[in-house]
């Protein structure tokens, strides 16, 4: 069976999770008639389930992309790094205000190199989350990724970036810290870097809070991920005053990586498993290390101002309007 710690299913899984029903059914009944051999029935439950989220993936909304990328089994930073390397080594502080949980960094070993890991993280369950700030970095957080980010270029490392945020936190105190100016820095410094630099949204890549560790050689997106300026919601409750247009504002806002990725804004999309990266932690971490091994062994061997002119030739085409 697929790996599904919690069984936290979205409304549009509901057919999955009677499935899921089904099979608990089919094994009550097969403790109490141990005579009756259930296997078949219970493959036949297994094989609808596949068949099942496969054709849920298929059809999908631009809001269940956004559903899908806040799943609450979803892996996030942390779990990615434990897959994907070995001997992760997790750095603190910016050395100035305090450690910001919300972004997490630290030196590992990916495919026999060593490469700095830095992720905004997410809490798995209301305590973690609440510790996490659910993702939302202060400025010391963007201030900590980029002292990491100097640390990998000081002893020449590639950088791997992996963003999971719905904003930069929004709060007086961030903004009295510098928020504006913590993420605009990175952003500057980010063209500017000597090494390798991969940028990956692994859930949600919201605004600036998304940008402030963005900036890279190569962006890729995860599948079932989004990337704008401003999340659904919010952007439904300025235009119709209130959230109920949240599935029209995802559709009008074209935040999916294909959208993406026809704007020339990412460069790759990477595939998660059937239904989501929640079903298979393993098997969405080796689809995403295989995707970032390639770039960076695309981009590792360039020599360092000519990389920095293509990040910069890069960004600043990006876009396009009419007159």
């Amino acid at each position: 069976m697929p790996q599904y710690p919690n069984r936290q299913f979205l409304d549009f899984e509901q057919p999955i999770k009677e499935l899921y029903e089904q099979i608990d059914q089919t094994k009550k009944l097969a403790a109490k008639n141990p005579k009756i051999n259930y296997e078949q029935t219970l493959q036949q439950l297994e094989h609808s389930i596949l068949e099942k989220r496969h054709e849920i993936t298929g059809q999908l909304t631009p809001w269940q992309r956004v559903q899908l990328s806040r799943h609450p089994d979803r892996p996030y930073t942390l779990k990615y790094v434990e897959k994907m390397s070995t001997s992760f080594i997790e750095l603190h502080g910016d050395r100035n205000v305090r450690d910001d949980k919300a972004m997490v960094g630290g030196f590992a070993e990916l495919d026999g190199q060593t490469v700095m890991f830095i992720g905004q993280q997410k809490g798995a369950n209301t305590k973690l989350r609440q510790l996490r700030n659910f993702g939302m970095a202060n400025p010391e957080g963007y201030r900590k990724a980029l002292r990491l980010m100097k640390l990998a270029e000081k002893f020449n490392k590639p950088i791997i970036t992996l963003i999971d945020t719905p904003g930069a936190f929004p709060g007086a105190e961030a903004e009295e810290r510098g928020q504006g100016e913590a993420i605009a820095r990175n952003i500057y410094e980010m063209i500017r870097l000597k090494v390798p630099v991969i940028c990956v949204i692994i859930g949600e890549g919201a605004s600036g809070g998304a940008l402030g560790i963005g900036v890279g050689d190569r962006v890729l997106m995860m599948e079932n991920t989004w990337y704008t300026v401003i999340s659904p919601e919010n952007c439904s409750s300025i235009l119709w005053r209130s959230w109920e247009k949240k599935e029209v504002a995802a559709e009008q806002l074209k935040l999916t990586s294909k959208d993406m990725q026809g704007f020339g804004l990412v460069d790759e999309i990477v595939p998660e498993p059937e239904g989501g990266a929640h079903w298979n932690y393993d098997e969405a971490a080796q689809l995403l290390k295989e995707a970032i091994i390639r770039n960076l062994n695309e981009v590792k061997d360039i020599p360092a101002e000519t990389r920095i002119e293509q990040r910069i030739e890069k960004f600043g085409k990006m876009g396009f309007w009419e007159e």
